[in-house]
């Protein structure tokens, strides 16, 4: 799925959330805490911004860019030519990395997407040097109050109308939908975090909601 949506999949990203994602990005990379040099993971990294910005914000540092969809990372890759960014095919239920390498691992939009979030988060774990950050970002499903249903219906139908105007593929902005509505509540998420062996585990959300960014410390 996300191999076919590759080429549409960051004007879908602006027009979705109406300009916001690339400053939820930021603040993703503004929560890791590292010395200049070192190494840092961006976990489905899609079509690279937040590794993009991790480079920017750490030029010494080597940045690695790792997705399960191979022409996700082929865009990367594109678009970000001139960044020394080391794009990886990977799979986050066992990543190809050893134990303790990297100071900090970032991802947005991963454990929505995979079937076993304790071993995702425990595999990263295990890749994170101690006293590493994990940062997370991504869809939490919506408080009921009095903008729920506003919000259950911009994410029931307009974003899969959106994702056939533009992406020509409503079947996988439809499975973002459901996704986010079934995901964990970012109370729970962060939960999951502990569990994992994660402390001093917060997290904030953005665009009513909707978006939550996680993280914690090994």
């Amino acid at each position: 799925m996300f191999d076919a949506i590759a080429g549409e999949y960051d004007l879908m990203n602006r027009v979705m959330t109406m300009g916001q994602d690339q400053r939820w990005r930021r603040f993703v990379v503004s929560r890791i805490s590292m010395p200049g040099e070192g190494r840092l993971l961006d976990l489905a990294t899609g079509t690279g911004d937040i590794a993009a910005l991790l480079k920017k914000e750490y030029p010494r540092a080597y940045v690695t860019g790792g997705d399960f969809s191979q022409n996700m990372l082929q865009f990367a890759q594109k678009r970000f030519a001139d960044t020394s960014i080391d794009w990886q095919a990977c799979d986050a239920n066992q990543l190809p990395f050893a134990d303790n390498t990297f100071e900090g691992v970032t991802f947005g939009y991963l454990l929505r997407n995979v079937d076993n979030v304790p071993q995702v988060l425990t595999e990263i774990h295990r890749v994170l040097k101690p006293g590493g950050t994990i940062v997370s970002l991504d869809t939490t499903p919506p408080a009921k109050n009095v903008l729920y249903p506003f919000i259950t219906a911009y994410l029931r139908y307009g974003i899969p109308i959106l994702g056939r105007m533009i992406a020509s593929d409503e079947a996988a902005y439809s499975y973002l939908t459901g996704s986010t509505m079934d995901f964990y509540k970012a109370d729970d998420l962060a939960t999951a975090f502990t569990d994992a062996g994660f402390n001093n585990v917060e997290f904030k959300k953005f665009m009513c909601g909707t978006i939550a960014v996680h993280w914690g410390v090994k």
